[in-house]
């Protein structure tokens, strides 16, 4: 193999917990508090508040019950011309939205997927968020190849037909870019759910096992402990896989999202899945997979996606995509009517694992109270959660603090900040505050 350029400066490894065992413990005993008399006293807030309304005059009828509306009287549309269903005309605002503030080509190179508009934890194809490093091709899959090469016995070619031919597994995983929420490194209140968090989804992927090709081709496991994979955009976006993830099964080399082949901007026709691990492991329009006994530390890996640490270090290949959680409902933008119950939901994840406990606060992280996960909780998957509130018409400050499977407390930024200082981007897993002001009003804050 090809000798490779040491990475330059100092690397420390990744991750920190950033609660000791004290703090771990409190957390603990803080979710197994019932939350029945919450959820009593939500309720009984609520209806006092209706009660103290004022009254107003009834109408005499809702038209839109006693008159019976077109669609109940005529004929409808017949079957979609073009063969493929499309969102209702009422829902064209639940879209995916670009960002001018990061890395571009000759167009948009992110779009942010619309967490706010979402239900349960599967993000559909077409509001999947996107990141491209040189924009995205739809590739004729006839003429895509997939190589294997390096420390193999017999260096093979897949086509994709080849590949749809094995035995095929499908899996629920969430894919989450590495500097999902980086803005907020730098104390910038994006104002939405969907530009603080939005590079973030959640699909049921379909494909081969990485490790069912690389035997097919005789990989050498006792010298090759690393692979790279290389992508067929015009960044031959390039990252180094460790070959412990690819023996358990988990890596997947895929081709189908929920229930049909990948979308073009998702890497049509082959992509990576590395489940738990940042999106730019998940190299898109796969193309070739080289066996290797040390990483590679190409341009992808040894000069960006690094975490500059307080001390001046650099943490290289800290992948993992840490336990973590957002509210999604209410979130910046939005606004509160009324006084009275809310269902605060919300998604949390945690590239080590399962979403053990979600607790939320709506005093800024003074008081905690467990939330309800939504099953199915799911290994390396998004996990929906969802808490009782009655709002009496006060400032609130909504927070969600995950912990996941490993005992790990997503951190809040002055236990993020005292580790691994502000001069950052990628991998911030802080404590996501919403200011819910008097008016109703939702925005974007911080709080350490």
């Amino acid at each position: 193999m090809a000798s490779r350029p040491a990475p330059t400066g100092r690397l420390r490894a990744a991750p920190e917990n950033f609660l000791d065992r004290a703090a771990i413990a409190q957390v603990a005993d803080e979710a197994r508090q019932g939350r029945r008399g919450f959820l009593r006293s939500a309720f009984a807030a609520a209806a006092a508040g209706l009660a103290a309304a004022p009254a107003t005059a009834q109408p005499a009828g809702d038209p839109a019950i006693l008159e019976l509306p077109e669609h109940t009287r005529g004929l409808g549309q017949p079957v979609a011309a073009d063969g493929y269903g499309k969102p209702s005309r009422f829902e064209t605002n639940v879209q995916r939205r670009q960002s001018p503030g990061l890395t571009q080509t000759r167009q948009a190179s992110v779009s942010f997927a619309p967490l706010q508009s979402l239900f349960g934890i599967v993000t559909p194809s077409g509001l999947h968020f996107e990141r491209h490093h040189q924009g995205w091709w739809d590739i004729d899959p006839s003429k895509h190849r997939l190589m294997i090469n390096g420390l193999v016995k017999a260096p093979k070619v897949f086509t994709i037909d080849e590949i749809m031919r094995l035995p095929s597994v499908s899996r629920f995983r969430f894919i989450e870019c590495g500097a999902n929420t980086g803005m907020e490194w730098g104390n910038v209140a994006v104002p939405t759910v969907q530009y603080t968090h939005g590079m973030l989804s959640c699909s049921e992927f379909t494909g081969v096992p990485l490790i069912t090709l690389l035997e097919m081709a005789g990989v050498d496991l006792k010298k090759g402990r690393f692979v790279l994979a290389e992508g067929a955009d015009g960044s031959s976006m390039t990252r180094t896989i460790p070959m412990s993830l690819i023996r358990s099964g988990e890596v997947l080399v895929a081709y189908g999202q929920n229930g049909e082949m990948l979308r073009p901007e998702n890497g049509y026709p082959l992509r990576l899945v590395v489940p738990g691990i940042q999106g730019v492991s998940w190299v898109k329009y796969l193309r070739r997979l080289e066996v290797g006994d040390q990483p590679y530390a190409t341009k992808d890996e040894a000069i960006h996606y690094l975490d500059l640490m307080p001390d001046g270090t650099h943490r290289q290949y800290s992948g993992i995509q840490e336990c973590k959680s957002v509210i999604t409902t209410p979130s910046g933008g939005q606004m509160l009517l009324d006084q009275g119950y809310y269902s605060i939901t919300g998604l949390a994840w945690s590239g080590r694992g399962k979403v053990k406990q979600v607790d939320v606060s709506v005093d800024g992280g003074r008081n905690w109270k467990a939330a309800r996960l939504q099953g199915p909780v799911l290994d390396k998957c998004l996990t929906r959660f969802q808490l009782d509130w009655a709002w009496d018409g006060k400032p609130a400050l909504l927070q969600s603090r995950a912990v996941d499977e490993t005992g790990y407390v997503q951190p809040n930024y002055r236990q993020l900040r005292a580790v691994r200082g502000s001069r950052s981007i990628y991998h911030n897993n802080a404590i996501q505050t919403w200011l819910v002001e008097a008016s109703g009003e939702v925005k974007n804050v911080q709080v350490s």
